[in-house]
């Protein structure tokens, strides 16, 4: 199968994830990763707690993604009404009511189960794809 050369979408446990396994230079330079502000603020929460290996410095974060997009209050709110049955967190609530709006051949990469049903039951199977499937479509 070809890589993914489109916007790949993460959420806050795959940002922590490939920082935590020294992975995250291999994806964001392997892909034009994306998140939005939810995200980044939510690797901040418990920064005091990490050890020092695992602190996301959030400027270098920021400098290694391609793009952090804002979601405001009703963009935020719309997939939750279309889907009330299912709680996301607000990185991942953000991410999804991002998502939803675009029109070009994004990918979304969150290992969250509820995350991954929401996204399923909006019809965006085929969109959803596993952080070991691109590790290993850039060779990692």
């Amino acid at each position: 199968m070809a890589r993914h050369r489109g916007p790949v979408l993460v959420d806050t446990n795959i940002i922590v994830e490939c920082h935590r396994t020294r992975s995250w230079r291999a994806l964001s330079g392997g892909y034009p990763v994306e998140t939005v502000e939810d995200c980044v603020t939510e690797t901040q929460t418990g920064f005091q707690r990490r050890r020092p290996e695992h602190r996301i410095d959030v400027v270098e974060l920021r400098g290694s993604l391609n793009a952090v997009h804002s979601v405001g209050d009703r963009q935020r709110a719309e997939p939750g009404l279309r889907i009330p049955d299912i709680a996301l967190d607000r990185g991942e609530e953000s991410l999804w009511a991002h998502a939803v709006h675009r029109s070009d051949a994004w990918l979304l990469c969150g290992p969250d189960k509820t995350s991954l049903r929401f996204g399923i039951r909006l019809g965006f199977r085929e969109r959803l794809v596993s952080l070991e499937r691109l590790l290993d479509g850039v060779g990692h």
